[in-house]
């Protein structure tokens, strides 16, 4: 149903575009002391996509927290698609959602039926997940907000971080790239509407599927791209892994019209904080600069990245394709040689 309300014109930025950027948080981090818990296995230490808590042998606890901005007019829409965001960093650490809380601000003359749409698109990603939402917090806002706080199950020996990628892994990708530009091209009314849905159902498409694939093979490390870009994301997963990656272009599934708009120069602010935060780590080669911007263009509830040992990449790869039809291969890890820490090759 046509709403009156245009969500995204009460907000500066779009969706994932709103994250603080990589740099800034590393400053604004440091220096904060880290307790040091023994069941503590992964920590805001790591630059990770959530937290874990070992319960048991048997159990540990995954912790996230997501929320932004309005990337969609259409309530119903922006709820889904921000939960499917939050959800994705469970999925990313190897878990299953379990528990969710909501995360709401918004005007104080927002019309009611506008809120409902918003939660219950939420809400209907949170249940297609297998998870519940068992309550939330709301407050009031000038800009409205929304998302998930999500807890997960995980065992203890299977989870996965951005940081476990070896030299001869294959690094495999699950979304197409190019949703921050389309986003901004959507605002100036320069984007399809067939292109418009198509952005919309990748932004809905939850990383159960991908996830429940990868855990059957030989995993090393694992991240969602979302506002970091391909590149910041991928810049974290070779430091924390001290490897460096050789990504193919012509591997990388970009949505056609983004490039198009990237070539006009429609570009996020988020893709120029991206670029200012990891290009000194990356060898850009010859690649063309729109196809540059792409790579450093901030994803909102983008797929998985996904290093897999050699061996298994190829069945993986079919796999995935059967449930994710724009499943890639990206890149390869190689060791660190010094300098550089991803190398773009046409």
């Amino acid at each position: 149903m046509e709403n009156e309300v245009k969500l995204t014109k009460l907000a500066k930025c779009a969706g994932c575009g709103a994250k603080v950027g990589a740099g800034v948080l590393a400053q604004l981090l440091e220096g904060i002391r880290v307790r040091k818990d023994p069941n503590l296995l992964v920590g805001f230490d790591r630059s990770d996509d959530a937290s874990v808590y070992k319960v048991s042998d048997e159990l540990a606890l995954v912790q996230t927290v997501d929320f932004f901005p309005p990337i969609a007019d259409d309530p119903y829409t922006f709820g889904a698609i921000a939960a499917t965001n939050a959800l994705s960093d469970v999925y990313a650490m190897g878990g299953e959602p379990k528990l969710a809380l909501n995360i709401m601000a918004v005007p104080e003359d927002m019309p009611r039926e506008v809120v409902h749409d918003i939660l219950r698109g939420g809400y209907d990603k949170v249940y297609e997940a297998g998870a519940l939402i068992t309550g939330g917090h709301s407050i009031l806002d000038d800009e409205p907000k929304y998302g998930l706080a999500v807890t997960g199950f995980v065992h203890p020996d299977r989870v996965l971080t951005n940081s476990g990628a070896k030299p001869g892994d294959v690094i495999l990708f699950t979304k197409p790239i190019g949703i921050g530009v389309l986003t901004s091209g959507m605002k100036a009314g320069l984007v399809s509407d067939e292109t418009t849905r198509f952005a919309y159902r990748m932004m809905t498409t939850l990383n159960k599927a991908a996830r429940d694939v990868m855990v059957k093979y030989r995993v090393h490390a694992c991240t969602d791209v979302t506002g970091f870009g391909p590149m910041g994301h991928l810049l974290e997963m070779a430091q924390g892994s001290d490897v460096e990656l050789h990504m193919q272009v012509s591997g990388v599934d970009f949505i056609p019209e983004s490039l198009e708009l990237a070539r006009m120069g429609v570009l996020p602010a988020g893709m120029y904080r991206n670029r200012n935060f990891a290009e000194p780590w990356v060898d850009v080669g010859t690649v063309e600069t729109a196809v540059q911007d792409l790579l450093f263009d901030p994803q909102t509830s983008g797929g998985l990245a996904i290093a897999v040992d050699p061996a298994d990449a190829d069945a993986l790869l079919a796999e995935l394709k059967t449930c994710v039809p724009s499943a890639q291969r990206w890149a390869t890890v190689q060791p660190y040689r010094g300098g550089k820490r991803i190398f773009l090759e046409p």
